[in-house]
């Protein structure tokens, strides 16, 4: 592709929903990896492209202090995501600034849709939505592998109702950049992440670090351009997330159970039933758990925005304040026409379930370390609030005590199990949380189906 012509490719975002429309159509083409009738255990070769983006992000050098790499936060062992119980990380030159939120895992990004206000419609509800543009991921991942992304601009349905108006897609948990490449660099310069001190000084870095492995890839003209230089580093770390496969393998149990190859136990069935029950857990109504028409796993979201109201967490050190929030879409890691909009104020996106047993702390905030502890506080939020959040010195009940008032109507009281009042039997007893806790325990990846079989002889 001429340079000249992928120096347009951000402007033609702006073009309209027209590109949009095109953009849908190339995604919603089926990513190899999702694919019910693939061979998990085969990882094809990496492209070149994609072996550059390999070594980025296990290099510790391309941070501010030299002892941070993606892989530090993102450990492929714990499935890209901490290994440690901390609630925010600690990054910075000298690895003691702390975050703000939680780090999500890497793992299964390669399917989300860029950021877009729009219906809620039937097709994502039935687990069949498609990623809106080829940055997100999807179409990216059957791209020629030297062609830099199309960074796609937040959009607004055009048959959007105003009443009915939810917030989708995006990276991060605030949804503030739409593509896989944004989000790998937006990191380096992050003062509680890997700390560069600017664009020039990542620039610098991976010229004198990686520029013949960038010139042989991309041409030796882009090595005179920082923009194009930068752009192409977060391709290259983009197309390592989508080319391997052990950011999104589908080989859980549960994986293996909707392929036919597996049983689940009865804890874990009954867990299901619950999960998809609308009068009890609901958790299937955000987190989609059924294969999709065309034989597409399912990503355990639906990538919209719910604001919860997660109690307050006080191990994060920016919470020391008392007039500091964090207000999701609202900052304040984002800053623009959708931060300014009320309506968004509080509000999270949805993150996948795969492989959260093996995560230590829950939600935005971390403020939960067990499973137990979130399902329960998604059944008692409102029938026993007590239980959930902190009490002041006339033991009067701090309820949404990590949202300002003025916020607090965004949070959600319709959907089951939230729907309920003080004084009501919570959604789920202790035995049916439990159940839940043992489905939500097959969604790790590594399940080795053989071994149960051999179980089950015995």
């Amino acid at each position: 592709m001429p340079l000249t012509y992928r120096r347009l490719l951000p402007l033609l975002a702006l073009a309209g929903l027209s590109l949009t429309g095109a953009a849908v159509g190339m995604a919603s083409e089926p990513a190899t990896s999702a694919s019910a009738t693939d061979d998990y255990d085969d990882q094809a070769p990496l492209s070149a492209v994609a072996q550059l983006g390999k070594k980025l992000f296990f290099d510790p050098s391309l941070s501010g202090g030299g002892q941070m790499s993606c892989a530090t936060c993102h450990d492929p062992a714990n499935h890209y995501a901490p290994a440690n119980g901390l609630a925010v990380q600690l990054g910075g030159l000298h690895l003691d600034q702390p975050g703000i939120r939680a780090v999500p895992s890497l793992a299964y990004k390669m399917s989300t849709p860029s950021f877009s206000i729009g219906e809620e419609s039937a097709a994502d509800e039935a687990a069949e939505a498609s990623p809106m543009t080829e940055a997100s991921g999807v179409a990216l991942a059957n791209a020629p592998a030297v062609t830099s992304p199309l960074t796609a601009q937040a959009v607004v349905k055009a048959d959007a109702a105003a009443a009915n108006l939810v917030p989708q897609g995006g990276m991060f948990w605030d949804g503030r950049v739409d593509s896989l490449e944004e989000q790998a660099l937006q990191p380096m310069i992050s003062p509680f992440e890997m700390a560069n001190a600017d664009v020039a000084t990542v620039y610098t870095k991976v010229t004198k670090g990686y520029g013949k492995d960038i010139s042989a890839l991309f041409g030796d003209n882009i090595l005179n351009d920082q923009d194009m230089t930068i752009s192409e580093i977060g391709f290259a770390l983009a197309r390592y997330q989508i080319e391997d496969r052990s950011f999104h393998p589908y080989t859980s149990k549960y994986d293996y159970y909707l392929r036919g190859k597996a049983v689940l136990t009865d804890a874990e069935a009954r867990g299901l039933k619950l999960f998809d029950d609308a009068n009890k857990g609901n958790c299937a109504s955000c987190h989609l758990d059924k294969m999709t028409g065309d034989g597409q796993m399912p990503n355990f979201t639906d990538f919209e925005f719910e604001a919860l109201g997660a109690p307050r967490n006080p191990t994060i050190p920016a919470n020391a304040d008392a007039h500091y929030f964090d207000t999701g879409i609202c900052g304040p890691l984002r800053s623009d026409a959708y931060s300014a909009q009320q309506q968004n104020c509080g509000l999270f996106k949805t993150p996948t379930l795969r492989n959260v047993a093996t995560r230590h702390v829950f939600f935005h905030n971390g403020v939960y370390r067990t499973l137990e502890d979130v399902t329960r506080f998604y059944v008692k939020r409102d029938t026993n609030p007590e239980e959930i959040y902190p009490k002041d010195a006339s033991g009067k009940v701090l309820k949404y005590d990590d949202l300002p008032a003025q916020y607090r109507a965004n949070i959600d009281v319709s959907d089951a199990p939230m729907n309920r009042k003080p004084g009501d039997a919570p959604a789920l007893n202790d035995a049916e949380i439990a159940d839940i806790v043992a489905f939500l325990k097959t969604l790790t990846d590594g399940y080795d189906p053989t071994k149960d079989n051999v179980k089950a002889a015995k």
